[in-house]
């Protein structure tokens, strides 16, 4: 087990609202993290929520993350999609897997309201000045989860206007997690899951670089935290926990990465996941979006007309630092989503509790 201080010193204070695992006490890997310990830690990126929680039946979202806080069409950033079960509705994948670039904000909503956010991410696209004149083709990319359990999902309460303001509220600074935007309804290991986010910086031997990463929780499997199987001593909650529904998760690096080797870091993005425990069972679509936001990747919707691209970029042996990174940052990414998450009454009645925090501080010091 890896806590740094007792449950008895960190005292009933820490059981709140928006806690993280490092709230705890509970230190995942060796990297340090960024001043945030979020995926904002990346310089220039952006992320905003929009949270839909109205009447009994409304639990759901929006939330953006923007790689730049420039033009995005006009300054696409070079970008992979690793697909490790594809049971979802992400839109977007084949472009940025034949280009390898992203040219619009990132977008995690419900399921059933896919087709709405990128309708207003096409909007938003043509909405910014000198687009309208150039833009005949956009890519928009949205990912998703089922928040059918405690959202009235075929309602499709996500409006354009929702999508719309989750983009301008989007902030370079510290990131709320939990019920908020694109994790309002979402549940995780039987328990109540949400948005998370965590970072981690290299050391100058390594590269220095920064490696953040966002996380929409929806999914099962046996909950393991800092290598204990707490979901095996918990009680069973099989009946919210067949592993089915999702994780939408989200890596930014301001490492210069080519396509290629973003597709192997969000590879082993899936080695932080499987490390909570996760069962990539056949209902649940586990999806990893890795860009990098190195300003000399840059692709200039107007390129200079040479026809040979010179880009530096990180070493294939120099990489293993920044797996060993976003391994550490997805894992607690996803704790976070759990320890920052309050209990959700929603459709038809349904609770989901939170995780019980101090059973599992309990376990951990034992």
């Amino acid at each position: 087990m890896k806590t740094l201080l007792l449950l008895l010193l960190l005292g009933t204070a820490c059981f709140g609202q928006d806690k993280t695992v490092r709230d705890y006490g509970i230190t995942i890997g060796t990297y340090k993290t960024g001043k945030l310990n979020a995926i904002t830690d990346v310089a220039g990126v952006k992320v905003g929520h929009t949270t839909r929680r109205e009447g009994d039946s409304i639990r759901t979202g929006v939330t953006a993350i923007l790689p730049h806080e420039g033009n995005i069409f006009m300054q696409k950033v070079p970008a992979a999609i690793y697909v490790a079960n594809g049971f979802g509705k992400l839109t977007g994948y084949s472009q940025v897997e034949e280009l390898g670039e992203i040219e619009t904000p990132i977008v995690l909503t419900n399921t059933l309201s896919v087709p709405t956010a990128a309708d207003a991410l096409i909007d938003y696209t043509l909405s910014i000045e000198n687009n309208l004149a150039h833009v005949r083709s956009v890519n928009p990319v949205v990912g998703e989860t089922n928040d059918g359990a405690l959202n009235d999902i075929q309602g499709r309460h996500v409006t354009r206007e929702d999508v719309l303001k989750a983009i301008s509220n989007a902030t370079t600074g510290a990131i709320v997690q939990g019920n908020v935007g694109a994790g309002t309804g979402t549940i995780c290991f039987g328990y109540k899951g949400g948005i998370g986010t965590a970072s981690r910086v290299l050391p100058e031997a390594r590269g220095g670089y920064t490696v953040g990463v966002l996380v929409q929780t929806n999914y099962g499997g046996d909950l393991t935290i800092a290598g204990t199987p707490v979901g095996a001593i918990l009680e069973k909650r099989e009946a919210l926990n067949s592993g089915d529904g999702s994780c939408m998760i989200v890596v930014a690096t301001d490492a210069p990465l080519s396509p290629r080797n973003l597709k192997r870091l969000s590879k082993r993005a899936m080695f932080g996941l499987a490390k909570t425990g996760g069962n990539g069972s056949n209902g649940s679509g586990e999806y990893v979006i890795a860009f990098s936001t190195n300003q000399a990747l840059r692709i200039p919707y107007f390129p200079k007309d040479n026809i040979v691209l010179e880009k530096t970029e990180v070493r294939n042996d120099k990489m293993t630092p920044l797996f060993e990174a976003v391994i550490e940052a997805t894992e607690e990414a996803i704790l976070n989503s759990l320890f920052a998450a309050e209990t959700m009454v929603g459709k038809d009645g349904l609770k989901i509790e939170s995780l019980p925090k101090e059973a599992v501080m309990k376990m951990l010091q034992n």
